[in-house]
């Protein structure tokens, strides 16, 4: 906690705000520190303003990248734009609420569809979905779209990347989803080339849609496997797979300072709860954080898509990719 003056209020908080990176950033012949310690503001934006420089969130005042592209007209990312759920679990698998709950859920926060990603077979000890428990599934959901309309439940897994980089069913289960998340769950303790080439092998792959959480960290308890990011991002550029920004407070992953690295090679992110109860969906407003961080605008997060727009996306690049 500090105490600060009124006068010093606005001062204060920016100080306070940026790194020192961002405060040694020399405009006008002088550093923004020494600007903000010697001039008289009511608030952030007009300190910005009269440096002759757009404002800048606090989450990217780090010094790294902010002052590039500064007159962009791109659209930060921002709760207000999410319109659907990518990646949550129902009691199919490992969740707390069956699907109906997770629907009804997601709906009546406003969204616009759910994108259902239960665990594959392989994560038997997440109750992991056997390719007769999969059809179960999409019956289900069938039936809940016929009675949600316009609210719409997109048939998707969490499909283990298997140690060699294959996915974790026979190509005609993963051809029945309409989308594939394609995620790391064991063996996390490969070199750095063969973590890379396991994770470029299961992007490769046609159905496989969004690469979820990269590097397989748990924040506070577990380092992130060792991948090659370039190399990684470049592979979904090329295939056209989407990399998730796992909002759970216990990953963030994609760890923010790739995200600039992702939308300079053209590829979309998305933010996504891997909710596993109804309260989980809540965990947007954390990857919501990261994102902005990195700098995601709403062109380039696939779930600011509105569902007619996602459906068209996939569509499309089903089209491409087979």
């Amino acid at each position: 906690i500090r105490i600060s003056k009124p006068a010093n209020f606005a001062s204060h908080a920016f100080i306070y705000s940026a790194a020192p990176a961002h405060l040694n950033q020399v405009v006008k012949n002088h550093t923004l520190l020494h600007f903000a310690r010697n001039t008289v503001f009511e608030n952030e934006t007009i300190f910005y303003q009269k440096l002759g420089l757009p404002y800048i969130v606090p989450e990217q005042r780090e010094g790294i990248f902010e002052f590039e592209n500064l007159h962009s007209d791109d659209q930060l990312i921002d709760n207000q734009y999410i319109k659907g759920i990518i990646h949550a679990h129902s009691t199919y698998s490992d969740g707390r609420h069956s699907l109906a709950e997770m629907a009804q859920a997601c709906q009546n926060k406003g969204y616009e569809y759910l994108v259902i990603s239960d665990h594959s077979q392989t994560a038997f000890y997440a109750k992991g979905l056997t390719a007769d428990r999969v059809r179960l599934q999409h019956a289900e959901i069938e039936a809940l779209n016929a009675k949600l309309k316009p609210f719409k439940i997109l048939k998707s897994i969490e499909s283990d990347i298997l140690t060699d980089g294959s996915l974790d069913y026979t190509d005609d289960i993963l051809a029945s989803f309409d989308m594939v998340i394609a995620s790391v769950h064991s063996v996390l303790k490969m070199d750095k080339t063969k973590a890379t080439e396991r994770l470029i092998r299961a992007i490769a792959n046609p159905y496989t849609t969004v690469l979820g959480h990269p590097t397989g960290r748990l924040l506070l308890k577990r380092e992130g496997y060792p991948i090659d990011y370039e190399a990684v991002i470049d592979a979904c550029a090329e295939f056209q797979v989407t990399i998730e920004i796992n909002a759970s407070p216990q990953r963030l992953d994609l760890d923010w300072r790739w995200i600039r690295k992702a939308i300079e090679k053209g590829v979309w992110l998305s933010v996504n709860p891997d909710a596993h109860s109804i309260k989980g969906l809540e965990d947007v407003k954390y990857g919501i954080f990261a994102a902005r961080k990195g700098g995601l605008t709403t062109k380039k997060c696939l779930n600011t898509l509105s569902l007619n727009d996602l459906e068209n996306y996939l569509a499309k690049r089903r089209a491409v990719r087979f």
